[in-house]
């Protein structure tokens, strides 16, 4: 598995952290504190809702997930689970459906800055388990590629499972030319306030 991530079968490894979500980015980060958790990623209707606002959105399906998932767990556990959009004023980009999306989302946001927000909910197992959620935002610009470079980088498939269709981190493509903010964050996990959203619940040692 990626990261710390641990075979839930394992006896011998008692499972104190869940990640919601199948997000391979997100599981590299969560190892990278050094984390021993499991995955169990919820499937669940992440419609935006008639006028809700983006960062609300983001909220609201940050602690759905972790609802879900907390149910399916027993006490202490705790559950971990994010939501990442890309917000261009007022629009929230969230996964392109298909290649011809990913390249619109890509026009739009060339050479221009936009936000990058995920909002993550720390939940103790459990129907009525103490809740924490937080919202992070970075500032994002990005630099001016050519039409050849947004090409091949939506041939090679890496846009389809990126909010706003694109990776911060992909070495060849490269897109963003510099953030204000979290790095983690842009990638789909924002550490530095994760690690400061754990103290209530033991901090990192308790998951290690």
């Amino acid at each position: 598995m990626p990261g710390n991530a641990i075979d839930p079968q394992d006896a011998d490894l008692p499972v104190r952290l869940v990640l919601a979500s199948a997000s391979p980015r997100r599981r590299e980060l969560l190892g990278s504190l050094g984390l021993r958790f499991v995955v169990d990623a919820p499937q669940l209707d992440e419609t935006r809702l008639p006028g809700e606002a983006p960062h609300a959105w983001a909220l609201r399906l940050s602690q759905a997930k972790a609802a879900l998932v907390a149910l399916r767990h027993a006490p202490p556990t705790l559950i971990l689970a994010a939501d990442t959009l890309v917000i261009d004023t007022a629009q929230a980009l969230g996964k392109p459906v298909d290649a011809a999306e990913a390249r619109r989302m890509l026009r739009q946001l060339r050479a221009r800055s936009h936000e990058v927000c995920t909002a993550f909910t720390l939940q103790r197992a459990g129907s009525d388990g103490q809740r924490l959620s937080r919202l992070c935002r970075t500032r994002v610009h990005m630099r001016a590629w050519s039409d050849a470079e947004q090409a091949d980088y939506v041939a090679s498939g890496d846009p389809l499972d990126k909010a706003g269709a694109y990776a911060i981190q992909h070495p060849l493509f490269a897109p963003v030319e510099r953030i204000e903010g979290s790095y983690s964050n842009v990638v789909g996990l924002p550490l530095e306030m994760l690690q400061e959203a754990l103290l209530p619940f033991g901090g990192l040692d308790s998951f290690r």
